[in-house]
């Protein structure tokens, strides 16, 4: 029973340590005392460097590069320029001639 109370103690006096409000339970305002702006993931992604592109830059600027991380996946994979991030893989240049490889072999077939 003893132990009971001094938990309850410890506990009640540790939550009225926290009076900063960590859950925000106040309501107060983006920016201000005790509530910084944005969000946590927000303020996360912005220490990272912004990787979730929050702060929704256009594609092909610093930081954001042409396309999505799926087609430009797929650009590395396949070799090819869906995204617009790999000019170098579009078709018609000295890496990657035109048409698909299939269409290559047929067209050399038939001649």
């Amino acid at each position: 029973m003893i132990a009971r109370i001094a938990t309850l103690a410890l506990l009640a006096g540790g939550l009225a340590a926290c009076g900063t409000d960590p859950l925000n339970t106040a309501g107060r305002p983006d920016g201000a005392p005790g509530n910084p702006p944005g969000t946590a993931v927000s303020r996360a992604s912005d220490r990272a460097g912004d990787p979730l592109n929050l702060q929704s830059r256009p594609d092909g600027t610093p930081g954001n590069p042409p396309g999505t991380a799926a087609t430009r996946t797929f650009d590395r994979a396949a070799g090819t320029n869906t995204s617009g991030a790999y000019p170098g893989q579009s078709d018609g240049t000295r890496a990657n001639p035109p048409g698909t490889a299939a269409g290559r072999a047929v067209n050399s077939a038939i001649r």
